[in-house]
């Protein structure tokens, strides 16, 4: 069965069409979206609602607690085991998510780098701080200066990565990168993008935002920083999550929380956007908020 992969920005229906398509197909639907993973945000990350996941099987949904350090390599090894036991059960994989990494590591692999040792991982982590990301640039520069025209000065976690592969192997990041493989073969699935109009969208993310509050997404995060987790793991990049923390201290009003919530999402769905237009130039893009126009695309990508 081939998969249908569904790419937007965030709170541009995505996951409304996945569910659509796997009611017709008698698909599941797997997670492609790196903050949906966690356990502790479903109601801030927009996770399907328990009556939606009933509709469908759903997998790799809130499944990983937010102490841990969830990666891309993760996420491809249990997606592809995720893909290949759905084709078992003879259904269709969906995956869907606005992560645009997880995409490019299931269609075009993703480098088998070596782990870095902890200490040589604390002590750069330690110079960052000290010194600032773009000393450490300069740094790669001037000993890969390849990978390191790739990396925005400011680029923290990739310039680190680049220079822990540096110190660990003698070798080039970009070397272990150019030497990948697709997990997925191109005849093994069928991309979809959307790409909805940008007001409509940004005027959807605040719309979210405010019935996320609703839904009790302030008890959610109050939960969460009850558990005083280190405040650089990866579940603490959900939007919204710093700010309502910050209201919780009596550091912002809960409007003022609200609106870098909606802003901080503004800014990933242009970012998202930009993804999309630089990395999934040949997926069919729809434009139409219309579900049944979305569902015909998906089916048709689909032969169905």
């Amino acid at each position: 069965m081939r998969a249908l992969l569904i790419m937007g920005p965030t709170a541009s229906g995505k996951s409304a069409l996945a569910l659509a398509v796997a009611e017709r197909v008698g698909g599941e639907i797997v997670n492609a979206d790196s903050m949906q993973v966690y356990r502790d945000f479903r109601i801030l990350t927009a996770r399907a609602s328990p009556q939606e996941e009933a509709r469908a099987p759903h997998r790799l949904y809130g499944h990983v607690d937010a102490a841990e350090l969830y990666s891309t390599g993760r996420w491809l090894a249990e997606a592809l085991a995720a893909i290949a036991a759905i084709r078992g059960r003879g259904a269709t994989p969906i995956l869907v998510g606005g992560t645009g990494l997880y995409f490019k590591a299931l269609t075009q692999g993703l480098a088998d780098i070596p782990a870095a040792d902890p200490d040589l991982r604390a002590a750069l982590r330690e110079r960052a701080a000290r010194e600032g990301a773009p000393a450490l640039h300069a740094e790669l520069a001037a000993r890969d200066p390849a990978t390191a025209a790739r990396l925005a000065p400011n680029d923290a976690p990739r310039i680190l990565r680049a220079l822990e592969v540096l110190e660990t192997t003698g070798e080039s990041i970009g070397a272990f990168q150019a030497a990948t493989h697709a997990p997925l073969a191109r005849e093994e699935w069928a991309g979809l993008a959307l790409a909805p109009a940008r007001d409509a969208l940004y005027a959807a993310i605040d719309a979210r935002f405010d019935a996320m509050l609703a839904a009790g997404a302030l008890n959610e995060v109050r939960a969460f920083a009850a558990r005083r987790l280190d405040p650089a793991l990866p579940a603490m990049k959900a939007h919204g999550a710093s700010a309502l923390m910050a209201h919780l201290r009596g550091e912002l009003s809960l409007a003022e929380a609200a609106e870098i919530g909606k802003r901080d999402t503004r800014r990933y769905a242009k970012r998202q956007f930009t993804w999309i237009a630089g990395q999934m130039p040949d997926w069919p893009r729809v434009s139409s908020p219309d579900i049944g126009e979305r569902t015909s695309a998906a089916l048709r990508l689909l032969g169905s």
